[in-house]
């Protein structure tokens, strides 16, 4: 039996469904996603497309790319991010925030270079991202 987990924006119009389990998931350290986020740091579950679906309210989604790594994805009504879409890794990072039950279970920092909010927490911490995801794949000290 497969995994689902869902989730939605901040006022509930857009609603989204992950299915299986993430590809991966941590923290970013990047200033798109401090910025974005309006946080020092950005909790993220990446998932392959197919296993993202909207459920209700993509009308709703409206999208931004400052770049062409990130296409992110937030609802018109409430503002609330809902997704980032990362074409060129091949993967969808739909916040680790918006899915209560999701087991979310870090696995790695990345971007960490760029880090505000420096994290004790054993976990590996990746200059930028691993090799296989386009990456340098150094990790720096904790």
């Amino acid at each position: 039996m497969s995994e689902h987990h869902t989730g939605g924006c901040f006022c509930g119009v857009v609603q989204v469904e992950v299915e299986g389990k993430p590809e991966a998931m941590g923290y970013c350290h990047c200033e798109s996603c401090r910025h974005w986020s309006a946080g020092p740091v950005n909790a993220f579950t990446l998932w392959k497309p197919e296993a993202v679906r909207i459920t209700r309210g993509e009308d709703a989604l409206e999208s931004f790319e400052k770049t062409r790594a990130s296409r992110r994805r937030w609802c018109r009504h409430c503002g609330g991010h809902v997704l980032t879409e990362h074409p060129g890794m091949g993967l969808v990072d739909v916040y680790a925030a918006l899915l209560p039950d999701l087991d979310f279970t870090p696995q790695l920092h990345v971007h960490y270079q760029e880090s505000v909010l420096r994290i004790p927490d054993g976990l590996p911490k990746m200059k930028d991202v691993p090799a296989e995801l386009g990456g340098s794949g150094e990790t720096l000290e904790e």
